[in-house]
């Protein structure tokens, strides 16, 4: 999106347009392009209308019904915290009693705000936020998307360069993309993100700060002050966040905390924990949701389920228990197969099981390729899961425990 096309949306016409049109489906939008230049719209307001409607629906996965009510630049889309997340993080300002508008302290900086969705889970709780953003046409975004919150200020500015006179703590996200609106690349150096990583620790040795970053980060570069915590939305790890002075809980170095449509559950540490020790495995197995996996919870998830290491640095958990928890899925062993694949092939069909979901972890093998060629054919369905137990390979037939 370009300042062309944003002026053309920003007029009563083109929000009037874009707020009519129904649900965004690629298999009608030539119809709708038709429909509409029939109607005299013209097709520069045309080409806005329904690029931004294809961005609301795509938007939908992170900001539910709410997604109806911003605008969006596909780079800033595709960087934006989810609701919920961004809702939990604002919750950390609060509760740390930064921000708040009846007290004399100062306001929170979003430094480099993309499209506003952090800034507005703080106004959202009328804590007071400058959201600085640098790229025109996405600072006028974060302006529009903000304009219904008093406590929220937008400001074209650098990051680096912003002055903090008044500011009270600071938020980072930094660009984890090349510049623009559209088009962009992933950056894989830390030092190339905007603000650099340098630059948003530096700041956290001043201030209280919360800093965004992309779950793989490498953990050698986290200050050893700083709470990190990996968040997984329905399953998907989606970031890592670092949190320093106030806004760190005492006692925590290590979180994961996963989100999904029933609520968050939240598996605390004060540091990385040892793995749990291998056992023969049990009824059930459990695969640890990846933000455990990746905060390296899997021995403190061990014990809390009273479970043991399938294998050693490989991360499937197994116990005579069932013990429900949301930072594990859960399954009901059925029997050990022959991992060679002509007799697995062989005890598959023997079985009927014409629907299988295949996961591995541990051995080097293409599920959808091996599924192929496995040829499934029958009426009962099950989870083949392909690792390695004491060492060897394993094949091990279990049904997922729902519920």
């Amino acid at each position: 999106m370009d300042s062309a096309e944003l002026s053309i949306l920003l007029t009563a016409e083109g929000l009037r347009l874009l707020d009519s049109l129904p649900l965004y489906s690629a298999g009608d939008s030539v119809k709708q392009v038709s429909a509409l230049r029939k109607a005299g719209h013209s097709p520069e307001l045309v080409a806005a209308v329904l690029t931004q409607s294809r961005l609301r629906e795509k938007a939908r996965a992170k900001f539910g019904a709410f997604a109806d009510r911003l605008l969006y630049t596909p780079a800033g889309l595709e960087q934006a915290t989810r609701l919920k997340v961004a809702a939990m993080h604002a919750g950390r300002f609060r509760d740390a009693g930064i921000g708040v508008a009846d007290r004399s302290g100062g306001r929170i900086a979003d430094l480099g705000c993309g499209i506003g969705a952090d800034a507005l889970a703080l106004a959202a709780l009328d804590l007071s936020v400058v959201a600085v953003e640098r790229d025109e046409v996405t600072a006028a975004i974060a302006t529009y998307n903000l304009a219904g919150f008093p406590s929220a200020e937008v400001v074209l500015g650098d990051a680096e360069t912003f002055p903090l006179d008044g500011v009270e703590a600071v938020y980072l996200d930094p660009a984890r993309r090349t510049g623009g609106t559209t088009n962009t690349s992933r950056l894989t150096r830390p030092e190339d993100y905007s603000p650099s990583v340098d630059f948003a620790f530096g700041l956290a040795e001043r201030l209280p700060a919360g800093i965004k970053l992309g779950p793989g980060f490498d953990r050698s570069l986290i200050p050893a002050e700083a709470e990190a915590q990996w968040v997984s939305v329905d399953g998907q790890v989606v970031e890592m966040g670092l949190w320093f002075g106030a806004l760190a809980r005492p006692g925590i170095r290590r979180s994961a905390l996963v989100v999904d449509e029933s609520g968050a559950a939240e598996l605390t540490a004060e540091s990385d924990s040892p793995d749990a020790p291998t056992r023969e495995l049990g009824d059930y197995l459990y695969e640890p949701d990846g933000a455990v996996i990746r905060a390296r919870l899997i021995g403190a998830l061990a014990e809390r389920i009273g479970a043991g290491m399938l294998s050693r640095d490989i991360a499937y958990l197994t116990g005579d228990e069932l013990v429900v928890t949301p930072f594990a899925s859960a399954f009901r062993v059925r029997e050990r197969l022959p991992a060679g694949e002509a007799q697995l092939k062989k005890a598959l069909r023997d079985r009927r099981i014409g629907t299988l979901e295949i996961k591995k972890r541990g051995i080097d093998v293409d599920p959808a390729t091996l599924r192929t060629r496995l040829a499934l054919k029958g009426s009962e369905t099950a989870t083949l899961i392909l690792t390695r137990v004491d060492g060897a390979h394993a094949a091990l037939l279990v049904d997922r425990v729902t519920g």
